[in-house]
């Protein structure tokens, strides 16, 4: 196999890649929390690791990829550390707290389907893992280093600190822990201020809750993935892929847990994606530009000037090395999506191409096509660089479009040439970059779109007719379909989908 070079943020280098069995690869990335819908910060993790998976399987390796659904707990260790996120909203949205985490796993599942991401191998959910997580903190406080009060479990991380490097994959230094640790909700049940909990004793309005040793409760956000990762891909696996924002406390403290637990650090190699940006602005509630998925497929956000296809999206991701920010603005998207058909229409003239002769009647320019194919995966290899594939590829379209205008002759490069050209933009922009072709694609959503406005449109008469029969029945069946339809006061519908 191809020599396959990976940034490690836990030794801060690129590694060559050895898997730990010759021809396998265990990999985990933390998946979603499904207390709301999907935005476009859950569009990079997902479509990077999408990429490194079928790179993977591209290279030969048969991979079990593992990527989590965190449907219970995940109270924020940054922020009001006894708030569970899915209580709460289920609470608001007044839904039983199951009913939401399945509408909004439903909705993650249906975006990821739009940017054509493959299935993980196995999908565990943290509700489905409760015994395994009670398990392992049982393993953590029996080898000293985890502590319960008041029926909550918190992790030593003081004495942990004394005998491993706390820190290292996110650079923190332990004194600056304990000075800018912030003032949390329970803080005076934890022996030091930077501890975290791995069990939560539940409050008696809190709806999802589980018996403990400890008393019934609800896991913490670290353990769940520790103990996940460690059922379906054992003490110590190949991968573990995330956001930066992920690397504390998250990753940080599944480090700390598994190597108590496992006697390892969990993962050889940890990837991270950097963040996106909004207008150059990071993406916060408080600036009014956390853009959800349905917002950036319909453009129904504020921000947005149109809508822009999730092809567009995936390809605009692919444009920038997963490590480096990335800022999502309109004309960027607007650029990225003529970029796209550019290059979409040059492989398809690609594709159609017999042309060639046995040998180039042009060398110098068939050494150059030669070369930007070859470069294909040499730029993979070096920290799977998509952005700098795909600007090979921009160098070959006025080729290509020269040889079918007749600026270039036809024989102007080899035929093995062009077959070289023709498999590799097909394996790399089909079945390595998941890309699809937006155009044909949007020629079905538009007849779909054009199909769900007629039954909007007649539903809204036969409301007007008082015939709520055929009304109730139009809304019904859509959403037996994954459709919701809500009546807006305004008198108009908004779309969703589950």
């Amino acid at each position: 196999m191809a020599e396959l070079k990976v940034y490690n943020s836990y030794t801060r280098q690129k590694e060559v890649f050895e898997p730990i069995v010759p021809g396998y690869v265990g990999m985990y990335v933390c998946g979603p929390t499904v207390s709301g819908e999907s935005h476009l910060g859950h569009a990079r993790p997902y479509i990077t690791f999408d990429v490194l998976n079928r790179y993977l399987v591209h290279l030969g390796y048969k991979v079990r990829y593992v990527r989590n659904i965190t449907d219970a707990g995940h109270f924020e260790e940054e922020g009001r550390e006894a708030e569970d996120k899915i209580s709460t909203k289920a609470q608001i949205e007044k839904l039983e707290p199951m009913e939401l985490v399945t509408k909004y796993t439903n909705l993650f599942h249906w975006a990821m389907k739009q940017f054509n991401t493959l299935d993980p191998s196995i999908e565990p959910t943290a509700t489905g893992h409760i015994v395994e997580q009670i398990e392992m903190i049982k393993k953590i406080m029996a080898e000293g280093y985890a502590y319960e009060r008041n029926g909550s479990v918190y992790f030593d991380v003081k004495k942990y600190a004394e005998h491993y490097p706390y820190g290292k994959l996110s650079g923190r230094v332990m004194e600056d822990l304990l000075e800018t640790t912030r003032e949390l909700e329970g803080q005076d049940e934890k022996q030091n201020k930077q501890d975290f909990a791995l069990w939560k004793a539940a409050p008696p309005e809190h709806i999802m809750r589980w018996a403990s040793p400890w008393g019934e409760g609800f896991p913490g956000w670290h353990i769940e993935c520790s103990a996940m990762a460690t059922k379906y891909l054992g003490k110590e696996f190949d991968i573990h892929g995330g956001g930066m924002d992920l690397q504390f406390p998250h990753h940080e403290s599944e480090i700390a847990q598994s190597t108590i637990c496992n006697k390892h650090v969990p993962a050889r190699y940890w990837m991270h994606n950097n963040m996106i940006t909004i207008n150059g602005r990071k993406m916060g509630k408080s600036y009014n530009n956390v853009i959800k998925l349905t917002e950036l497929f319909s453009g129904t956000h504020p921000l947005l000037e149109q809508a822009y296809h999730p092809m567009t999206v995936r390809f605009f991701i692919l444009q920038t090395h997963y490590r480096s920010t990335l800022d999502f603005g309109n004309e960027a998207l607007q650029a990225a999506q003529k970029g796209m058909r550019r290059l979409w229409d040059a492989y398809q003239v690609l594709s159609g191409f017999t042309a060639g002769g046995s040998s180039a009647a042009d060398a110098e320019l068939d050494a150059k096509a030669n070369k930007l194919v070859d470069e294909f995966d040499e730029f993979m290899n070096d920290d799977i660089n998509t952005a700098k594939v795909l600007a090979n590829m921009f160098e070959l379209v006025p080729v290509i479009n020269g040889m079918k205008d007749k600026h270039i002759p036809a024989d102007a490069l080899s035929k093995a040439t062009v077959e070289k050209m023709q498999k590799a933009f097909k394996v790399y922009l089909e079945d390595i970059f998941g890309l699809q072709d937006e155009q044909a694609a949007a020629g079905q959503d538009g007849k779909l779109d054009g199909v769900l406005q007629l039954l909007i449109d007649i539903r809204r008469e036969a409301k007007s007719k008082k015939d709520f029969a055929t009304s109730d029945k139009i809304r019904n069946q859509l959403q037996e379909l994954g459709i919701l339809l809500k009546d807006e006061k305004d008198g108009g519908v908004s779309i969703s989908y589950a």
